[in-house]
């Protein structure tokens, strides 16, 4: 966990905090599975050093490494379909409509391609964790600062800039930056704004938890991405504090459950499931937000964002193992491995095929139930 803050002395310290010992992973017990589930191919791209959002879309995977490549592959065969160069590292990666792709380099310079050529760069003021949004021949940044920028995916000319008062202490970590219709969806703290997206004008603003405490460190929950679009629903982790749905049609808060955790939810028009910073599982109701089920035999495992299926809940861990719950009480069903090394990203479906991604750069495609 990356934090933000001013002075530099708190952000030493809160690092110092995260990096304290941490209880030893449940060992996992045998199981037998019932699931069926395979990898239908495998490919390799470099090292995914940063939280990776995964594009998925008109039947391709697009990823990124932190080496700078990115790679366009088809989702139902793995055949590579194009590959781009950044030229340099990465710290975030990697926005897609299908013709455009952008990343930011270390050297928080945005780089956007049109499948394999670089059409254009340019210098940011900012830091960047958050992959770039890229939709409606625009592309979206929103740096560490939650400053959001929109560029001109043609031909990169600034089109404008929100920056608004933020709390001295944010997370360096990927936020919320997602469309809905011509509306720009922008988490900044935990709050979540609806933007014009032609213009930048903030248009309403809902607050999806409530940060109680006598300090910024206490007070601390901006929203963590990727969020859960559901049709006009959108559901989201507050930083150890809550998870919340809001209604986009007629902006309003739906529901918002008090809800320690790091990672991002997961979830359909039934379920929205997300691991606590504990790792202990917690479905609820997408309709009301009760509980539904809770799973606790994968503590501390380091696990990933859920992808919720119509056969089951699937969940990684930080030694490359995907796990299968069941839907209805959270049981485990089934467990595959894949590299060894921690899935950095919740697992993506595209038809019938599910991609995990892990931090070696192993890239397993899988096809499940």
């Amino acid at each position: 966990m990356r934090l933000r803050a001013r002075p530099l002395l708190l952000a030493s310290l809160l690092l110092a905090a995260c990096a304290s010992e941490k209880p030893k992973p449940t060992p996992l017990e045998p199981l037998e599975s019932r699931l069926p589930g395979r990898v239908v191919w495998r490919a390799q791209i470099g090292r995914v050093p940063f939280p990776l959002a995964v594009q998925a879309r008109d039947g391709l995977f697009v990823v990124a490494s932190g080496d700078g490549t990115v790679l366009a592959l088809d989702a139902a065969s793995g055949a590579e379909r194009w590959r781009a160069d950044a030229g340099t590292t990465l710290t975030a990666g990697v926005g897609s409509d299908g013709r455009f792709s952008a990343v930011v380099t270390r050297d928080n310079e945005l780089v956007v391609f049109e499948q394999a050529t670089a059409r254009w760069r340019k210098a940011l003021n900012s830091r960047v964790a958050t992959a770039p949004l890229v939709a409606g021949e625009r592309v979206f940044v929103m740096g560490v600062d939650r400053v959001v920028d929109a560029f001109d995916a043609l031909d990169g000319r600034p089109l404008w800039r929100l920056q608004r008062p933020t709390d001295a202490l944010t997370l360096a970590e990927p936020g919320v930056l997602a469309p809905y219709q011509n509306t720009l969806l922008v988490g900044q703290g935990a709050r979540l704004l609806g933007v014009d997206s032609l213009r930048g004008r903030v248009l309403w603003d809902i607050a999806l938890a409530n940060p109680r405490g006598t300090n910024e460190i206490e007070r601390l929950a901006d929203l963590i991405g990727p969020p859960l679009r559901l049709g006009d629903l959108l559901c989201a982790r507050a930083f150890q504090s809550a998870v919340a749905c809001a209604r986009l049609d007629n902006p309003g808060l739906r529901w918002s459950r008090n809800a320690g955790g790091i990672e991002p939810v997961g979830g359909d028009a039934e379920l929205v499931v997300g691991a606590d910073a504990s790792d202990r599982i917690t479905a609820w109701k997408t309709v009301n937000g009760d509980i539904a089920w809770t799973q606790e035999r994968l503590l501390y495992r380091g696990l990933s964002g859920p992808l919720v299926t119509a056969a089951a809940v699937l969940v990684g861990d930080a030694e490359g193992n995907l796990h299968a719950l069941a839907r209805d009480d959270g049981r485990l069903l089934a467990r595959w491995s894949t590299d060894g090394s921690a899935v950095v990203a919740p697992p993506v479906r595209l038809g019938e095929i599910v991609l995990v991604v892990t931090r070696n750069g192993g890239l397993f495609a899988m096809r499940i139930g």
